[in-house]
């Protein structure tokens, strides 16, 4: 993992007839209201570790099926709250071929992000490849409707492949009433409290700060989780354009403990408001604590 990691900004979709070989229910929302979102970004980005757009194109990231000459299958989801399934889908080559090897990253090498369109249930998944087909699939219920933005975030084979994230969308019938996202800096889950310090400033780098205390008193042990002491995923309120970053410094070795801090260099392209999760593990287990920040012109 490199060491001073920036945030980085993460089509269509594909052939009815792979839709058909893997069974694709009517789940799928056409990505071509996604790839519409596209025009709100901006030329001036700057690259991290995954790049400030998509590789080869002027897009940014988590908004389109296709980049890079690969392109998100359409995803298999259960469509009802409640309903026990899997999220099941391939990463296509330029000639529909699904790609079964990667270039493993933050100790995986297909990292799974799935999300409401207004920012709720959040989940990171580690989904498992079946290296005969190509295909992916992970348990995944619903537990609530509303249409979920699913974004699988990789790294191809190749010296000089760069990261590439490509999103598809799923809808889970029944009513719901969206959340508003409303600036929080301060997180509590599972009994830990998380605060967050520090301001995103459009288009230039800013210092975030994450310490993680319970029943008031730091927590210096924190282990390492996909190669360091915690794992941030932002997201562009609005577009849900995808931005991914680890924190500063080098990876953890086996068996070492951190925080109660965990500082992230982050650089925003936009102003405007974004949605970050932090997920961080304690004996064993992952937490995630959410919160919301805008980022200043």
């Amino acid at each position: 993992m490199k060491a001073g990691t920036r945030l980085a900004l993460y089509g269509a979709g594909l052939a009815v007839a792979f839709g058909a070989a893997f069974g694709i229910s009517g789940v799928v929302v056409p990505d071509s209201v996604v790839a519409a979102w596209t025009d709100r970004s901006t030329s001036d980005s700057h690259g991290g570790e995954h790049g400030g757009e998509q590789p080869g194109t002027h897009q940014p990231a988590g908004v389109s099926a296709s980049a890079a000459g690969l392109t998100l299958s359409p995803v298999e989801a259960p469509s009802t709250v409640g309903a026990a399934g899997n999220l099941r889908f391939a990463i296509l080559d330029d000639h529909g071929t699904p790609v079964t090897r990667y270039t493993r990253t933050h100790d995986k090498d297909l990292h799974l992000i799935v999300v409401r369109s207004d920012g709720a249930n959040y989940a990171h998944l580690h989904p498992v490849l079946d290296p005969s087909t190509g295909t992916w699939s992970v348990p995944w219920t619903p537990n609530a409707a509303g249409s979920y933005r699913v974004y699988a975030d990789f790294t191809p084979t190749g010296d000089d492949a760069e990261g590439v994230t490509l999103t598809r969308t799923v809808q889970v019938a029944g009513d719901f009433t969206p959340i508003t996202p409303v600036v929080r800096t301060t997180a509590q889950v599972d009994g830990f409290t998380v605060v967050l310090n520090g301001d995103l400033v459009a288009g230039a780098s800013s210092d975030l700060r994450l310490t993680v205390s319970r029943d008031g008193r730091p927590v210096t042990n924190l282990e390492p989780y996909l190669g360091a002491f915690g794992h941030l995923v932002a997201l562009r309120d609005g577009d849900l354009a995808f931005l991914h970053v680890h924190p500063d410094g080098p990876e953890p070795a086996p068996g070492a403990r951190g925080g109660p801090e965990i500082r992230f260099a982050a650089e925003t392209p936009t102003a405007g408001r974004y949605l970050l999760y932090l997920d961080f593990q304690v004996s064993g287990t992952v937490h995630t604590a959410e919160f919301v920040l805008d980022a200043a012109h």
